[in-house]
């Protein structure tokens, strides 16, 4: 562990830094991620965008630790923590879930109103991080308000949030609370995600190696989803992958959606879910840019409207900053480490290592050489992207293609700085 820390001084950024890097990153890309699924509003069967931007998520959650890493290392992280493979699962069926909500709310109320309500997730998982992990045991006063108060502006945010979709003149008037209560749904989902993801970084388990469990448990969902609630094996949904001119952009959603992921895990693993979460949750910014600028979702919103939408979006982007910002006392520090004893004595596992392995140095006796194997899986996944890449269709809806290659160079900036960043500490540890 000293190892890592000591890198990190030395290039000025402390692993707090990091974390922070890592979750505001992972915000320019969540938020970016769900503009496929506007798609939804071309007629789309909300089950059908989910599985195909889920099945976009399989590819490139398997892609990226392979790419990084290699299948011997996972799979030698895995094999050393069995006991998380089920947590692993657990979570991924809990993202499926939500995911499955979000494009009902979406299709109910709209990008730019959904995406501030179901982000109350951090409220959620603040509240496991404090009941299950004893997060903010022994934080000094100074933190503990910048928690608590900002805890209470992202549900105030929320509440202006849903009074304005309730109230506002939009068109999606007659279905809001449909809307709302799928956005409320997929916030508990999400809130309670983050348990396992926790419990696995507390183990000192890599995040590259979690989210390849995770994806299993996510795709497994969402199919069975689609079997039990959308007409079986005959389902529309497996219609889709018959028109790869629209698969294309859920899978490019999905694969959006996990490279916002994995940032959003390594804010997890560096501050915890307390602190990473809300901190990441800032891609409700970057969502409701994507709503308003490139699909004008509040073009014909009155003014009380978009007031009310702007305000709740900027005090829940302030509640989580306050979240986020709150840097951990030594006395926390020392929570946190008899957290992971804990653990480690509840699972068997080492001490010292798991402390290491936690601050990003976890790499001794670790196999990481490539197999022929992980360079096909990588190839494979490369070629369907590209091929579906050749099918694609102009998606069927009014967009603002400015506003488009604008935020898609925020996201190439925002991803050059966090990978470079994150690479540099912790070669991705």
């Amino acid at each position: 562990m000293a190892s890592v820390v000591e890198r990190a001084k030395q290039h000025g950024m402390s692993l707090h830094g990091l974390g922070v890097i890592c979750g505001l990153t992972a915000g320019v890309w969540l938020g970016a991620a769900e503009a496929p699924t506007k798609l939804v509003n071309t007629g789309l069967s909300p089950f059908a965008v989910s599985l195909c931007m889920v099945a976009g998520v399989f590819t490139a959650r398997w892609t990226f630790p392979t790419l990084l890493k290699g299948t011997s290392y996972v799979f030698t992280d895995l094999m050393e923590k069995k006991h998380l493979i089920v947590w692993a699962l657990l979570a991924g069926a809990l993202w499926a879930v939500a995911n499955t909500l979000t494009v009902f709310a979406i299709r109910d109320v709209g990008l730019a109103v959904a995406f501030p309500l179901w982000n109350a997730n951090s409220l959620i998982g603040l509240f496991w991080g404090r009941v299950l992990f004893k997060e903010l045991e022994g934080a000094n006063a100074g933190n503990i308000s910048k928690v608590v108060l900002g805890a209470v502006a992202i549900v105030i945010a929320a509440v202006m949030l849903g009074f304005s979709t309730i109230h506002g003149q939009t068109s999606a008037g007659q279905h809001a609370m449909r809307g709302i209560l799928a956005a409320a749904g997929a916030s508990l989902m999400w809130g309670t995600m983050y348990v396992p993801y926790r419990k696995a970084y507390i183990s000192g388990m890599n995040p590259l190696s979690f989210v390849t469990a995770f994806t299993v448990g996510e795709l497994g969902t969402v199919f069975g989803l689609t079997v039990a609630l959308d007409g079986g094996l005959h389902s529309p949904s497996f219609k889709l992958f018959h028109q790869p001119g629209l698969v294309f952009w859920l899978f490019l959603g999905g694969f959006v959606w996990v490279i916002g992921d994995l940032f959003q895990q390594f804010a997890a693993k560096y501050l915890g879910i307390g602190r990473g979460i809300p901190l990441s949750n800032t891609n409700q910014l970057w969502g409701l840019a994507w709503g308003a600028l490139v699909f004008g979702e509040l073009a014909g919103a009155d003014n009380r409207h978009r007031l009310l939408v702007i305000a709740g979006s900027l005090i829940m982007i302030l509640g989580a900053l306050a979240i986020g910002t709150a840097v951990a006392s030594a006395r926390e520090q020392t929570s946190n480490n008899e957290a992971v004893l804990r653990e480690c004595e509840r699972y068997g596992l080492d001490y010292n290592r798991t402390l290491a392995a936690q601050a990003g140095d976890e790499f001794g006796g670790r196999n990481e050489r490539r197999r022929w194997w992980d360079y096909a899986i990588v190839a494979a996944a490369t070629g369907f992207f590209i091929w579906l890449g050749t099918k694609a269709i102009v998606p069927p809806l009014a967009m603002d293609r400015r506003w488009v290659a604008g935020l898609g160079v925020v996201l190439a900036v925002s991803l050059v700085i966090g990978g470079w960043t994150l690479g540099r500490r912790t070669r991705f540890s």
